[in-house]
């Protein structure tokens, strides 16, 4: 019995699950796992193969989703912050490595088109690769986090353009080998047709979306959701976002990726827009999973043993060529070193986006085969040491800035407390890294003061630069357990992955104060359970989106009658005066 979409799904999740396993062992980024399991079920190794013309189609359902949630989490606000940074500098970084590409090419003797693909794939870094890594360091809300973000949405967009030109582009990129610069166009004709035919039709997409999809869209979510059914809503996004995709490719000749992020952005918009990402979170990853996994099918380990110049060529402009070009970027910008080298670290790999542009290059004729290898290997080898970069930050910044004669890093004094009584009605929550960072964001915002207990030095002045007014006010205070007055808490947030000191410290603080309402996260089954036994009013589960879950908490804290407290309204004012003054 011939069952090639059923072997395909089984062979490529089972396999992934094995070797991402793995990889996550070894302390590697999972994806690495991902596409070492698409090697072994490629052509290009023996044993099993899958059906790559099955796997390629099943990474194409990968790609809308993966732009789906680019578009859910695509925020204007987020850019316009760090935008006179993260806008010039993505774009000169993306010319730079773009162009260290095209060299690279020329070198191997590649058409026009072949090495523009290519400079574009190796220049765009790993969103999926950079939140993690900036999540693993405690970085994610700091300035440095929020401009790598920043420079992420930038490269995104250019992206999303690059998808939709070169299509049209095509023809006349496959004509000349490359001399650094585009190939003239003896007939523009064509072309300028061609563009304004794109420009129209995607400025109807655009119209009809907006215009219908922006007003019906939230109707129609909000309506599932009064229907109560977890079920239908699900289902409800996905029929969203593929039947727009689909939509848009067959009705205005727009790709299925640019259509599905469109609409990400229109639902990241609605007030059940972070719903929508929690919601179709685990299908989403299922079918990234299966993106890498075909993306691996494609890849010609023999390229390692052939061409190993050219390898450690790709690998060396992705990590130290976009690194130094980021950091000579960020230090012209007027930026220290701790932050130029932190984005630059960020963006020593490369992920997603560059596979769906090598994929794009040889579905057009563009790439050749020699250079998809090429693409995945550097995408493997720089994910593998981008972790090791992370921890060589500290260091080289040390080492940079005492011969500059300047600190290593600014540390704003940590404010005194105010004389008075000690915290009443607060919530007590486990240091000042994520995911706590959002829930201490979300209680200071709902009225609720907070008693942090964090001791590092380098996250309480993290702290004291992001919560200074509140910390000033008194509103967030912070130290060891003995100040944290367990006796007249609201509430214990458990937010620490050690769940050794979580359950000691639950201990004791339901020892001193048995009504203490205790809100935990469930990082495994056994943990969960624990939290079940001792009656926690909230579990968080691993795959909630980081903002829902703090607001989730508040809402409980609240809910339980917290806002019978007699201090409940000058919290409330406390907390707008702080909020107005940052």
């Amino acid at each position: 019995m011939s069952t090639p979409l059923i072997s395909t799904i089984v062979l490529g999740l089972v396999l992934a699950f094995v070797l991402g396993t793995v990889a996550h062992r070894l302390k590697l980024s999972p994806i690495v796992g991902y596409l070492a399991a698409g090697i072994l079920l490629g052509p290009f190794t023996p044993g099993i193969v899958a059906d790559q013309h099955m796997a390629i189609e099943l990474a194409e359902l990968g790609v809308i989703l993966l732009m789906f949630g680019v578009g859910l989490h695509f925020s204007w606000a987020d850019l316009s912050a760090v935008r006179p940074v993260a806008l010039p500098g993505a774009v000169a970084q993306i010319a730079l490595a773009t162009l260290m590409g095209m060299v690279l090419a020329n070198y191997m003797g590649w058409s026009a088109g072949a090495g523009l693909v290519f400079g574009l794939a190796l220049s765009v870094a790993s969103t999926v690769v950079l939140v993690r890594a900036l999540a693993e360091n405690n970085l994610t809300e700091t300035e440095q986090g929020r401009i790598a973000v920043g420079w992420l949405i930038v490269e995104d967009l250019v992206m999303v353009v690059a998808l939709l030109m070169l299509p049209l582009l095509a023809p006349a990129l496959k004509e000349s080998t490359l001399t650094f610069s585009l190939p003239s166009l003896s007939q523009p004709g064509p072309i300028v047709t061609a563009l304004a035919i794109m420009v129209l039709k995607l400025a109807a997409f655009a119209a009809a979306l907006y215009y219908i999809g922006r007003r019906a869209l939230p109707l129609i979510l909000h309506y599932i959701a009064r229907t109560g059914s977890r079920e239908l809503f699900r289902l409800g996004v996905l029929a969203i976002a593929l039947g727009i995709a689909y939509g848009a490719a067959k009705a205005f000749g727009v790709s299925f990726a640019l259509g599905a992020f469109f609409a990400g952005m229109l639902l990241a918009g609605s007030t059940l827009g972070h719903r929508a990402a929690e919601e179709t979170l685990p299908l989403r990853d299922a079918f990234a999973v299966l993106f890498f996994v075909a993306a691996g099918m494609m890849f010609d380990p023999q390229i390692l043993i052939s061409h190993p110049l050219e390898v450690l060529a790709t690998f060396l402009i992705i990590v130290i060529g976009k690194s130094l070009a980021a950091y000579a970027i960020m230090r012209a910008a007027g930026s220290g070193n701790g932050t130029a080298l932190t984005i630059s670290a960020s963006l020593a790999q490369i992920g997603e986006f560059s596979f769906i542009l090598a994929t794009l290059g040889l579905s057009l004729g563009l790439l050749p085969q020699q250079a998809h290898s090429l693409i995945v290997a550097g995408a493997i080898l720089s994910i593998m040491v981008n972790p090791a970069l992370f921890s060589l930050i500290g260091k080289v910044s040390s080492w940079a800035d005492m011969f500059e004669g300047t600190p290593s890093m600014e540390r704003p004094p940590l404010p005194d407390f105010p004389a008075g009584e000690p915290l009443r009605k607060h919530a007590i929550v486990i240091g000042y890294e994520n995911p706590a960072i959002s829930v201490i964001r979300a209680l200071i915002s709902h009225g609720i003061p907070v008693y942090i207990l964090e001791g590092r030095e380098v996250n309480l002045h993290i702290m004291a630069s992001q919560l200074h007014d509140a910390m000033q006010e008194g509103f967030v205070r912070y130290g060891a357990e003995s100040g944290a007055n367990f006796t007249e808490a609201s509430a214990l947030v458990l937010s620490t992955p050690s769940h050794q000191r979580a359950e000691s410290l639950a201990a004791r603080a339901l020892s001193e104060n048995p009504d203490l309402m205790l809100i935990g996260y469930a990082t495994t089954p056994e943990h969960e359970q624990w939290l079940q036994a001792q009656n926690a009013r909230l579990i968080i589960q691993p795959e909630t989106d980081q903002t829902s879950a703090a607001a989730q908490i508040a809402d409980t804290i609240i809910d339980d009658g917290f806002v019978r407290a007699q201090n409940q309204t000058e919290h409330l004012n406390r907390a707008a005066v702080i909020k107005s003054k940052s």
